[in-house]
């Protein structure tokens, strides 16, 4: 699978590497911004809602596209996308790169011409290209009306392209539409057996990655989950964070790997840079399939530390579109979406459906075969070089319910992708401010009517995707770190200032939607132990009931679970007040 492959060329030429940093393509060129290296920095707990597997459920059958191309009678409408198995709903649906004969698409009056494009630029690009032409003439061919890319790299894509397409009018900016699927799996970071038992050797460890895209996001997210800094300055070396080596692709980054990569580097402690050197290898790497794959059949010794299987809601696939041109054409998007989200419902629920899928997506992105595209859609577990099961691909496909709960539009439900797009922006934002200071906002990128109004007039609509929990503690822990919930003394109220952290740490719960959730609470010393055991378990109960009440969608029967320990595992010494309130505490671990 080839996601962001020719955007090597722009690392050179623009100074911006990854999908994350495809959005700032319009500032760097322009000169408004420039790039400075940072210190280590500790982010705070980064979960991100987590979007269940995909259940097959019984719809009705639809005979299967023809490969004729159909002859519909509507304009074109051009779809950038790159090769990525979520789309498997899509491709169904088209029935090739351009609508043929018995798809969905032409049954609802869709002409739709499906473009691979790995170049994120050349998305932006599009997108301009095509506004500036529709707004002096609606029938257009240049450019293109909609992309696909990675929800946790939106903020940054939009922050980007939005304030180039408000020149054209403030109506032209583009907006998120819609949902094709989301990566379960595929999208990973990999490293020594070591950093999987114990997240903590990871300090000192340098991973391959394409900068700041996706899978850059996962190891940041994951250090941050277990209370690692992150180094993001690339030309340096912090022996107390996880820093990072530069690749041109996610294939580069796996072949400097097996290649035994190295290069030599600054030592920086505190911030502060020592005047000493060091040369640092690949010990991980951050990548998608097939970097996996070349990684475990010539040379192993890498695991999946963590991927979007865990981080199940970091990696929707998202539908960009421009906002005029959507609302002059809304009968015809919405068809488009019902199209898609029909589909998505026939991907998952019958095997020839997928299959055809397969076979139209090796069409549409050029590469492979049809069984190859359904065999890393399904994903699996296989033995590398050295013997250790290293898990490759996995892919999902949305349904109009789906993006109901993604976009918080099903009663109880939370806005997954809101979460997502703000989480991961406020990690530009900090981490590299020079180059991102702002973002727009979520309500002004999210437009929903459409979607709405499909699923109005839906009879019968299948339901979304539920993440159900065993009653099974956790075997395998993800994340673990400590909150310090205050709470009066002596009681299990939840303060504003309690609530105010558990709102943090609820997005940070609904970002691994996927993973079951331990709440340990914890006491001073104050007080008999009798006591203190009784009201570490009220004021874990609390903060679990808080969470299921806030969200029952994502917090289902059997996904929290409570523990008390009352005063008997201090962390710091009873003796001082500073010792006192850091052992009142509340210690959150992730795991499946």
């Amino acid at each position: 699978m080839n996601k962001l492959t020719s955007l090597g060329k722009i690392v050179i030429t623009l100074g911006i590497v990854g999908l994350i940093w495809g959005g700032l393509y319009f500032a760097k060129k322009s000169g408004l911004i420039t790039r400075k290296a940072k210190t280590s920095e500790q982010l705070g707990k980064i979960d991100l809602p987590t979007a269940p597997e995909n259940a097959a459920e019984t719809v009705q059958q639809f005979n299967l596209p023809s490969d004729a191309v159909a002859s519909v009678n509507s304009p074109e409408i051009r779809f950038l996308l790159w090769a990525w198995n979520s789309q498997m709903g899509l491709m169904y649906a088209n029935g090739g790169p351009a609508t043929t004969k018995g798809s969905l698409m032409e049954k609802n009056g869709v002409n739709l011409k499906l473009i691979r494009q790995d170049d994120v630029s050349q998305m932006q690009a599009s997108l301009l290209k095509f506004a500036k032409e529709y707004k002096d003439n609606p029938d257009t061919k240049e450019g293109a009306q909609f992309v696909a890319i990675m929800g946790d790299g939106a903020a940054a894509f939009l922050a980007g392209i939005n304030p180039e397409l408000e020149k054209v009018g403030k109506d032209y900016r583009a907006q998120v539409i819609y949902s094709c699927g989301k990566s379960l799996g595929e999208d990973k970071l990999m490293g020594p057996p070591s950093w999987k038992a114990n997240p903590q050797t990871a300090k000192g460890g340098t991973v391959a990655c394409y900068l700041r895209d996706g899978d850059w996001n996962i190891a940041v997210k994951w250090a941050s989950d277990n209370g690692i800094k992150v180094n993001p300055d690339e030309t340096t070396y912090d022996p107390e964070a996880l820093n990072f080596i530069a690749t041109e692709s996610y294939i580069d980054a796996s072949q400097k790997y097996i290649n035994g990569y190295s290069e030599e580097r600054e030592i920086v402690k505190n911030g502060k840079r020592t005047n000493e050197k060091k040369k640092v290898k690949v010990d991980g790497v951050a990548t998608w399939t097939p970097g996996d794959v070349m990684i475990a059949q010539q040379k192993g010794g890498l695991v999946s530390v963590v991927s979007t299987k865990e981080y199940r809601s970091q990696m929707p696939n998202v539908v960009i579109g421009i906002k005029k041109y959507c609302e002059d054409n809304s009968g015809i998007i919405e068809k488009m979406i019902e199209s898609i989200g029909q589909g998505g419902d026939q991907v998952k629920s019958f095997s020839s459906a997928l299959d055809k899928a397969g076979d139209i997506s090796a069409k549409v992105y050029n590469e492979e075969t049809g069984p190859y595209w359904v065999k890393y859609y399904k994903g699996l577990t296989e033995k590398d070089k050295l013997g250790y099961d290293v898990e490759l691909g996995g892919s999902g496909v949305s349904n109009l319910a789906d993006n109901m709960e993604l976009f918080g539009l099903t009663p109880g439900s939370t806005n997954v992708f809101g979460i997502v797009y703000t989480t991961f922006g406020d990690i530009v934002k900090k981490l590299y401010p020079e180059l991102m200071p702002t973002y727009p906002g979520v309500d002004d990128i999210l437009n929903t009517s459409f979607l709405s109004n499909v699923v109005a007039r839906t009879k019968d609509m299948s339901s979304a995707d539920k993440t159900t929990f065993t009653d099974a503690g956790i075997n395998q822990v993800v994340s673990e770190k400590n909150w310090n919930i205050e709470f009066p003394s002596g009681q299990a109220t939840l303060t504003t200032e309690a609530k105010r952290q558990l709102e943090t740490l609820f997005n940070d719960l609904i970002v691994a939607n996927n993973l079951k959730v331990e709440i340990h609470g914890h006491t001073d010393n104050v007080g008999s132990p009798d006591a203190n055991m009784s009201l570490s378990e009220q004021r874990a109960f609390a903060i679990k009931t808080w969470l299921e009440q806030k969200s029952a969608s994502n917090f289902p029967e059997g996904r929290v679970k409570i523990f008390a320990h009352g005063q008997t595992n201090p962390i710091a010494s009873n003796s001082t007040l500073e010792g006192k309130a850091k052992n009142r505490r509340v210690n959150i671990v992730m795991g499946k």
